[in-house]
């Protein structure tokens, strides 16, 4: 039974400690739009989104007046690209990019993700197709995000894909150069990517999912961060407990709003994502968690651990609260994204190799982080592989969204806007080459534990 006290919580959360739900974001089958003539697959597909999508902005909107409750963005994800478009007879797949683009303004959505491939294990033409297509798609459109998944537990790294995808990095940012290279902040790299992730820019309408559904994204570092601050000098032990409950509380307001927003738009609920998502706003940065931990300043030592108590907890409160966790649900670590992170660089106390020790155990991956613009493609896809590697052997989702910006230095600061924020530039110790390792192309074998069966 909620009482008034639940009630009298749950608003301070929200309008004293940032409480929100990210976004609500309806995921979108496009199986049955595939068709030999590209001009004909894009009005299927532009035809489908904006039908089934057509209220999830208004639905949003009237959920979060009714209840009160912040919704930040409405977003769209759809059928991974490279699967849906391989019957097409066509060289490229930028003018689906553009139709997916436009399908997004119409239905007026923040963002629209799934111009995806998923290769772990190899390429198709149409995995081929899109990878290329990636640098001029993000180039021209506004709204458009995309991953391509090349490393998994069960399958191994895809090393020519690594390879590759550096490139790509490079070609991306070099074409929205007069733009901070912000089609790089549109672009993710994963290992173990899951099908059912409600946030962008990785978001994408796995393949066993049904025809459409609808997952909430939750955010509340905030909120966190508040209620360690009453437990100055307690053990560990409490800390965590309070963790739980907090995340408990916060995933809560998440499954109402998709409970609701899954009966009002007529399609089935999928998951509750419980993710701490940071904002470059003060007050509501994962960073300032690990801080009010007895961290003096993020990525000093004992960072890692406290990360590790903070991601371990938030699921473990999260799947109290509801029977279908799933996305990323934990902690993420986006530089740009984090007033905390962007402090603890410009201080020097976080740099990308701690973050890359921090991968291993938040959520995601080095997310939203600007490195110099003439880092070289082969450093960068020996960044991608390093991550590809601990999500591989550790059975986890890791990421990489790196963005090198062209004419920036180590000193620099790059303003990307919104929910982006701004970062510095990291500088990345590369004065020694990966090129010779990341040449040899191939397939990194799956570790032992893929043999599960």
């Amino acid at each position: 039974m909620i009482t008034i006290d639940d009630v009298l919580e749950t608003n301070r959360m929200i309008t004293e400690n940032k409480l929100d739900v990210r976004t609500i974001t309806m995921g979108i089958s496009l199986r049955d739009c595939a068709h030999p003539n590209i001009t004909k697959f894009c009005e299927n597909i532009y035809d489908k989104i904006t039908s089934s999508a057509e209220f999830l902005v208004k639905t949003g909107e009237d959920i979060e007046a009714e209840y009160g409750i912040p919704i930040i963005h409405k977003r769209v994800s759809v059928t991974p690209i490279a699967i849906v478009a391989e019957a097409c007879k066509t060289d490229t797949y930028v003018p689906i990019a553009e139709a997916m683009d436009k399908a997004a303004k119409e239905v007026g959505v923040n963002f629209i993700g799934g111009f995806s491939a998923l290769v772990e294990k190899g390429y198709t033409q149409g995995d081929h197709i899109l990878i290329k297509s990636i640098p001029q798609a993000l180039a021209t459109t506004e709204l458009v995000c995309s991953s391509v998944n090349l490393g998994s537990t069960k399958a191994g790294i895809n090393m020519d894909c690594v390879r590759e995808m550096g490139e790509i990095i490079k070609r991306t940012a070099e074409l929205t150069r007069d733009r901070e290279a912000i089609g790089c902040a549109k672009l993710v790299v994963f290992s173990n990517a899951p099908g059912d992730n409600p946030f962008m820019a990785g978001a994408f309408h796995g393949v066993s999912e049904a025809e459409k559904v609808v997952s909430v994204g939750v955010s509340g570092p905030g909120v966190v961060k508040h209620a360690l601050e009453g437990l100055k000098g307690a053990d560990f032990t409490e800390v965590a407990e309070t963790i739980k409950k907090t995340a408990f509380k916060i995933t809560r307001v998440g499954q109402l709003v998709a409970k609701e927003a899954s009966r009002r738009l007529g399609v089935p609920f999928g998951i509750i994502d419980l993710s701490l998502a940071p904002t470059p706003a003060v007050g509501d940065s994962v960073a300032h968690i690990i801080e009010e931990m007895g961290i003096e300043s993020c990525g000093a030592p004992g960072t890692t651990a406290a990360l590790a108590l903070l991601n371990d907890a938030v699921k473990k409160g999260g799947l109290m609260a509801s029977s279908h966790v799933g996305g990323l649900s934990g902690a993420f670590i986006p530089v740009s994204e984090d007033a905390g992170m962007i402090d603890a660089v410009a201080c020097g106390s976080l740099s990308i190799e701690k973050l890359e020790a921090m991968t291993c155990v938040c959520s995601v991956g080095l997310d939203m982080i600007a490195i110099e613009g003439d880092t070289s493609a082969a450093t960068i896809s020996g960044i991608i592989a390093d991550e590809a590697a601990i999500g591989m052997i550790n059975n986890k989702t890791t990421a990489v969204r790196v963005i090198p910006v062209p004419g920036k230095k180590v000193g620099d600061t790059v303003e990307f806007g919104g929910l982006l924020g701004y970062c510095p530039i990291l500088p990345v110790h590369n004065q020694y080459s990966s090129e010779a390792f990341i040449a040899r192309g191939g397939r990194i074998p799956a570790p032992v534990r893929s043999l599960t069966n």
